[in-house]
């Protein structure tokens, strides 16, 4: 069989492409791409719209940004529930409430979606997206945007804020998991404390809630058994605030862990955790024995920690304020630099101002509202301990700040008497 001849119109195309092609190549132009990309990702949109009322609502609410999202973003993937840890991904970016259970929260390139596990209630429900949200380039989203929207009841206009409070440590929780139940429900509206402890929660229904506070340290957004909560219940009209003291709620009953000896006539008794500064605590509850006879000790005052310290500061600052003055006659030099002064009027380099300090002032009212609680009292005897002798302190009745009572033995050993030296001796003179 004879073969076909090539046609020469076809051998001609594939010839001027792969010139084309050569000459792409070889033409020298601007580099691709430009100056590098530093802005954060945008949100460009959320449905449904803040305020929107959407019967028999089946979809996910998509949060569509300007760029791609990074899907790791928040410390791990997207979506998934909570599991033995805190949440993680994407899913630590946002706070849908109320629910029960798990929120979804999937990854879409441009777009994030968001659903409850459960599935969508007639509610009006709260979407607030934190930040954190980032992109391929690692530009980070710092800002926060909340969304309401019904699935059927009417969007209310009452606020509950506030602050939320270390009681124990006597400083502001940063960061508190904040919740307010509307009762008699079981699923709370949720957000998030700023870092100085405050909160506000818009948008809700007037009615009956309990409002809590938790340091959510796992950050599975949910008050653990071991976190540290408080909560208080508010009839709300149009605003209301309050204020939280958070501490641990431990059931288990406060022993002593530890005793140590001040000085001859004082003893230290250290607790498991914190006791209730307002339960009755005295001479009745603790009993000091001498060992091994067990002979009873007379104590003669029984005090918490920050009162022991308060009588031992007046005592000092008193004997101090009796000792006489004695001042500083000795000539000192000036440095080169203080002592010639500010040269051309300029004095070397600027000093920055100095940054205007933090209004505590709302923080202290509020902590000096309730007495400090301790893990710590300080027990007074009668006659001094003798050295190297061993006691036991006895201690019935600790209660701790829940309620729950306990009671313990705890020993100590007086120390050592140290003996100083008064030998006089001879001063060296160097030879043997």
């Amino acid at each position: 069989m004879a073969r076909s001849a090539r046609r020469p119109g076809r051998q001609a195309q594939v010839t001027g492409l792969f010139v084309s092609l050569l000459q792409a190549c070889a033409s020298v132009g601007p580099p691709p791409g430009g100056p590098p990309d530093k802005a954060p990702p945008k949100i460009v949109s959320v449905k449904p719209d803040s305020g929107a009322i959407v019967p028999n609502f089946k979809d996910d609410v998509v949060i569509q940004f300007d760029d791609v999202i990074d899907e790791m973003a928040g410390g791990g993937g997207g979506g998934g529930g909570r599991g033995g840890g805190g949440v993680a991904g994407l899913e630590r970016q946002v706070l849908l409430s109320p629910v029960h259970g798990d929120v979804k929260v999937s990854w879409h390139r441009t777009k994030v979606t968001v659903k409850p596990k459960e599935g969508w209630k007639r509610r009006v429900y709260r979407l607030e997206i934190l930040p954190g949200f980032v992109d391929l380039r690692r530009n980070r989203l710092d800002s926060a945007k909340t969304v309401l929207f019904s699935t059927g009841p009417e969007i209310g206009h009452a606020r509950i804020g506030g602050i939320a409070l270390k009681w124990i440590e006597q400083t502001i929780l940063a960061r508190a998991l904040i919740e307010a139940v509307p009762l008699p429900d079981s699923a709370g509206y949720l957000t998030m404390a700023d870092s100085g402890g405050q909160f506000n929660l818009t948008n809700l229904q007037p009615g009956r809630y309990i409002v809590y506070a938790t340091a959510d340290e796992n950050g599975d957004r949910r008050r653990g058994v071991r976190e540290a909560y408080d909560s208080t219940e508010v009839t709300l009209d149009s605003s209301s605030n309050v204020a939280l003291f958070t501490f641990p709620h431990d059931t288990v009953p406060p022993r002593p862990r530890a005793a140590t000896s001040l000085d001859s006539t004082t003893v230290r008794v250290e607790f498991t955790q914190a006791l209730d500064p307002t339960a009755s605590f005295d001479t009745a509850h603790v009993h000091v024995l001498e060992l091994p006879d067990s002979t009873p000790v007379a104590t003669t005052q029984v005090l918490t920690q920050r009162q022991y310290d308060s009588l031992t500061n007046a005592a000092r600052a008193k004997a101090d304020s009796t000792k006489p003055v004695v001042h500083d006659t000795t000539p000192h030099k000036l440095p080169p630099q203080a002592a010639r002064g500010p040269a051309g009027g300029g004095g070397g380099a600027p000093r920055s101002p100095a940054k205007a300090p933090v209004d505590t002032t709302l923080v202290r009212q509020l902590l000096a509202r309730r007495p400090v609680p301790s893990d710590k009292i300080v027990v007074r005897l009668v006659r001094p301990m003798k050295p190297e002798a061993r006691y036991v302190v006895r201690v019935a009745g600790a209660t701790n700040l829940i309620g729950k009572k306990g009671d313990g033995l705890i020993g100590f050993a007086m120390p050592k008497p140290v003996v100083s030296d008064t030998t006089h001796h001879a001063p060296r003179t160097g030879r043997p």
